[in-house]
């Protein structure tokens, strides 16, 4: 096993073609293999970016036929590197609903290991901005961790990092690597995306790789960027700003080890007895 790891996140304003996602994201592949990248994530739907719902059913494909995947598989045996595409629009096995899935390609472009989002971003904020990610996807229920030259690699996507239990279970299962592509809003993102990406790398004691969307989408959406690379200590080694483009980190593996040594945390968890549910109040 592998202590030294070259990662890039690739950053990108994904548009509502696949084929345009497809050309916009190949050449960042390839500077990012050109800098020595062993590893390439790209973010959350990043062959499609689509808020209206017919549109999106109409552009999207199943997988056998989807032709980003298709080009990160090519460009993943072409380039010898591993490809994390975060998540891709796809229709569901069962051709019945859509699937937010994500791949891990291997350097032969076989499929390493495929993750369908778990938490669906079901959100009320404020200033009238609703989102029903249930209405579009449906969800996954299997956590999945995937065996990698570096080690444990946990496959998480965006709304995931909202629940901690998720990557503690990747974690205590061999995880040195957690990851959580997003496309992520802005008022979330300025609030919440630091401390929450952070917060995952620590108190598991793993690097968290986070490759993002940015910018001001052809559907309307905004997306808040900050591709972070961050370590087991909560460092944060690579930071993607705002704009379009390759962020890329070393990682020392042996950190997981060390900082695990000095924070047992995984190792201390005790198992206890959940409280009683406190009664509703009585609003009247």
């Amino acid at each position: 096993m592998s202590d030294t790891l070259r990662v890039a996140c690739v950053q990108v304003t994904s548009k509502t073609k696949i084929a345009d996602n497809i050309a916009l994201t190949d050449p960042m592949i390839r500077e990012a293999a050109e800098k020595g990248a062993q590893l390439v994530v790209l973010p959350e739907v990043v062959n499609l970016v689509q808020r209206d719902r017919d549109a999106a059913r109409a552009e999207m494909q199943l997988e056998a036929n989807e032709p980003a995947l298709a080009a990160y598989r090519a460009l993943a045996r072409e380039l010898g590197i591993w490809i994390h595409v975060g998540s891709l629009a796809v229709w569901g096995d069962d051709g019945k609903k859509p699937v937010n899935r994500g791949y891990l390609l291997r350097p032969d472009g076989t499929i390493a290991a495929k993750y369908d989002k778990i938490h669906m971003f079901d959100v009320d904020l404020e200033n009238n901005e609703i989102y029903r990610e249930s209405d579009s996807f449906e969800p996954g229920d299997q956590a999945v961790l995937a065996s990698t030259p570096w080690g444990g690699y946990g496959m998480t996507i965006c709304y995931d990092m909202r629940f901690p239990d998720l990557y503690r279970s990747l974690a205590s299962a061999g995880a040195r690597i957690l990851t959580a592509p997003a496309s992520f809003t802005r008022p979330t993102g300025q609030a919440h995306w630091h401390t929450l990406l952070r917060s995952r790398a620590i108190e598991n004691g793993c690097f968290m790789i986070s490759a993002a969307q940015c910018g001001d989408h052809e559907d309307g959406r905004k997306t808040y960027g900050h591709s972070l690379i961050i370590d087991p200590w909560g460092e944060i080694l690579a930071d993607g700003g705002e704009e379009s483009g390759v962020v890329i980190a070393d990682l020392d593996l042996s950190r997981v080890e060390k900082v695990r040594g000095m924070v047992p945390s995984l190792k201390n968890g005790r198992p206890f007895s959940l409280p009683s549910p406190l009664p509703v109040a009585d609003a009247g």
